[in-house]
C-alpha cells in the first residue's frame, strides 16, 4: 500500500543565496542553472543578525515554554502565551529531537550558556533513558506525557484509546537529534550514544516491499484491536511485531530521512535510496495524480529509476506528495543535500523555494509566500503546500479554500481545473525559514511582512499560519514547526551547526556517495 500522507497530518511531522530582489521574481538575464538563479552575493547585515536573532531568543522562549520543568520533555504544542503556557499534554519523538536540536542551535548563538546547555539536554537524554519504549529495536512509541514521560494510552485528543505505535519517521527523527548532540556537545555524547547504539533502524525495512526494499511506516509490539498488520521481523532480533501494511515509496518526502539514519548506522542497505519513486509511472494506469510527469530511466545500484519531474512555471522539478516546504527540505536541514547531490537535490530544492516564492507572489497572488502544514487559521491541524508541485490528487491547498490544482494527464484524461483561482491563502512562516538556506533575502523580507503587516508574531516568535485577507491567525506554538525554525536559523546563521554536527564522522562516507550517483531530471524548461 502506497503511504504518502505527511505524518503530521496525524496530529488531529550549503551556503546560503538569495533572489535579487523582494518584490519581484523577475528572471530576466540569469543564469540557465537552477542554482544560480537563486545565487546573489547576500552576506548578512548586521540588521539581519540582529532581526534573525531576535526571531531566535523569541522562537526559543517558546520552546522553553513547551518544555516540561520536571522531565525536560516539550509539550507538542502551547497556545499563544509564553508566559503561562497550557501544553498539550502529549509529546512524540520528533517533537523531542526538535527540542535537543534547537538546544544546540540556542547554545551556539549564545542565546543559552554552554551549561545550561549541558543541563537541559542531560535532562531529557536522562528522561529518555528511562521512559517505556520498544526494547528490542531500541525505538520510542509515538506518544509521551511530557510532564510524566509515561506512554499516553489514549489519543491526542484524548478521545479515543490508542495501541502504542513505533514510528519510523518519528524516531529517525529523534536519531538525527542523537547524531548532532554526541558531536555538538561532547559532553553529553556518551549518554546520546547509550540511547543511539540501541536504536536498529532494521526493524523497518522489508527487503521483499519492491527490488531494493522500502521502509515500514512502522509497527505495533502488541496487536491492535482495530487494524490488520502484517505480523514479522524483518531484523531477525526479538519477538515478532505487527507492521502497518504501509510503506513509504516516494523519494521527496520527510519520509527520506529513515533510510538516511539507517545508511548512517549501516542498517540500512543503500537500494532502498532508489527503490522509492521519484515520480509515479507515466503511464495511464497511474493517471489519477495530478500531472503527467516528464522524464527518463536511469540505472542506479541495479535498479531502473524513472527520473521523471513536474512542470510548474518554466520549471521541471521533482514533486513531493503534498508540494510543501516541510516534506521537501527538512530533512536538507540535516543531510547537506545541495551540496552532496548536486545534479539532484542541488537542483530541486531551489527550484522548490522558487515555486513556492512564484505561488504566493505571482501565481496566487498573495504577496507572501511558504507553505507547509501547520494549524489551521480557523482551529485544528490542516495541510498547505503548493497543489501544482505535489501528486497527491486531493491536494495540498494553499488557502482556506481548499483550491485544488488538476492539470490532467496528457493523453488519459483531461484535467478538472488545470487554472485554478485562489482564495484566501495560509502562509507557514517555518516554510520560509526552511527556504533560507536558499532565498535569505527573500525569506528575511518575507519573514518581516509576515510580522509587521500581517501582525502574526508574538511572544514565542512567529505563530503557526496566518490567512493573508481575512487576516486570521493560528495563535499557537508547535514545538516540531519553532524547531524546524531554530534548525534553519542555526544552519544560515550558525555556519551549518546542525548539518556539520549530523554528517561527522561516518555519515558522510555512508550517504554522500550513494546521492552523488543521482541525476534528477529537474531543471528549467
Amino acid at each position: 500500500m502506497t503511504a504518502n500522507i505527511s505524518r503530521r497530518t496525524l496530529l488531529a511531522a550549503t551556503g546560503s543565496a538569495a533572489l535579487i530582489g523582494t518584490a519581484s521574481t523577475s528572471y530576466a538575464g540569469t543564469p540557465r542553472d537552477p542554482g544560480q538563479l537563486l545565487k546573489g552575493d547576500w552576506r548578512p547585515s548586521r540588521q539581519d543578525r540582529a532581526l534573525v536573532g531576535r526571531w531566535a531568543r523569541d522562537t526559543w522562549r517558546s520552546l522553553v515554554a513547551m518544555t516540561d520543568e520536571h522531565t525536560g520533555l516539550p509539550a507538542d504544542n502551547i497556545g499563544e502565551s509564553v508566559t503561562s503556557p497550557v501544553r498539550s499534554s502529549y509529546t512524540s519523538p520528533t517533537n523531542i529531537g526538535g527540542y535537543l536540536w534547537s538546544t544546540v542551535v540556542a547554545k551556539h548563538l549564545g542565546i543559552i550558556s554552554p551549561q545550561e546547555s549541558y543541563r537541559r539536554i542531560t535532562q531529557t537524554l536522562t528522561t529518555m533513558k528511562n521512559v517505556d519504549h520498544h526494547e528490542p529495536s531500541g525505538m520510542y512509541f509515538n506518544w509521551y506525557d511530557e510532564a510524566t514521560g509515561e506512554v499516553r494510552y489514549v489519543d491526542p485528543d484524548g478521545t479515543k484509546p490508542i495501541t502504542p505505535f513505533v514510528s519510523s519517521v518519528d524516531n529517525a527523527w529523534f536519531a538525527c537529534a542523537l547524531m548532532v548532540v554526541r558531536n555538538a556537545e561532547p559532553r553529553a555524547r556518551a549518554l546520546a550514544d547509550s540511547l543511539l547504539s540501541k536504536m536498529n533502524f532494521a526493524y523497518y525495512y522489508n527487503p521483499a516491499a519492491r527490488p531494493g526494499g522500502l521502509m515500514r511506516g512502522g509497527f505495533f509490539e502488541t496487536p491492535p484491536p482495530d487494524e490488520e498488520t502484517d505480523k514479522g521481523n524483518h531484523a531477525g532480533t526479538g519477538p515478532d511485531v505487527y507492521y502497518r501494511k504501509f510503506h513509504y515509496d516516494t523519494c521527496n518526502t520527510e519520509a527520506r530521512i529513515a533510510g538516511y539514519v539507517g545508511f548512517a548506522l549501516g542498517q540500512v542497505p543503500h537500494t532502498q535510496y532508489f527503490a522509492t519513486y521519484r515520480t509515479f509511472p507515466d503511464s495511464c494506469d497511474w493517471s489519477w495524480v495530478e500531472q503527467k510527469p516528464k522524464g527518463v530511466h536511469r540505472t542506479y545500484l541495479g535498479l531502473d529509476v524513472f527520473e521523471g519531474s513536474y512542470s510548474y512555471r518554466g520549471m521541471r522539478l521533482v514533486p513531493s506528495w503534498g508540494g510543501d516546504m516541510f516534506e521537501s527540505l527538512m530533512p536538507d536541514l540535516f543531510v547537506p543535500e545541495a551540496t552532496w547531490a548536486p545534479r539532484s537535490w542541488g537542483l530541486n530544492h531551489p527550484l522548490t523555494v522558487r515555486a513556492h516564492i512564484e505561488h504566493g507572489l505571482e501565481d496566487a497572488k498573495y504577496g507572501y509566500w511558504g507553505f507547509s502544514p501547520a494549524s489551521n487559521p480557523k482551529g485544528g491541524y490542516s495541510v498547505y503546500g503548493v497543489d501544482a508541485i505535489g501528486m497527491d490528487p486531493g491536494g495540498y491547498p494553499s488557502d482556506l479554500e481548499a483550491t485544488n490544482f488538476d492539470a490532467g494527464f496528457e493523453g488519459c484524461r483531461e484535467g478538472t481545473n488545470p487554472n485554478p483561482t485562489y482564495g484566501d491563502g495560509v502562509v507557514t512562516p517555518h516554510a520560509a525559514f526552511l527556504a533560507m538556506s536558499y532565498a535569505p533575502r527573500q525569506a528575511i523580507d518575507n519573514l518581516s511582512r509576515i510580522e509587521k503587516t500581517l501582525h502574526a508574531y508574538g511572544g514565542g516568535g512567529f505563530y503557526d499560519s496566518v490567512a493573508v485577507k481575512s487576516g486570521l491567525i493560528a495563535k499557537r506554538y508547535l514545538s516540531l514547526d519553532q524547531a524546524m525554525v531554530m534548525g534553519a536559523i542555526g544552519n544560515v546563521f550558525g555556519g551549518d551547526v546542525i548539518r556539520r554536527n549530523f554528517s561527522a564522522g561516518d555519515v558522510t562516507r555512508r550517504i554522500r556517495p550513494l546521492i552523488a550517483q543521482e541525476q534528477f531530471s529537474a531543471g528549467l524548461d
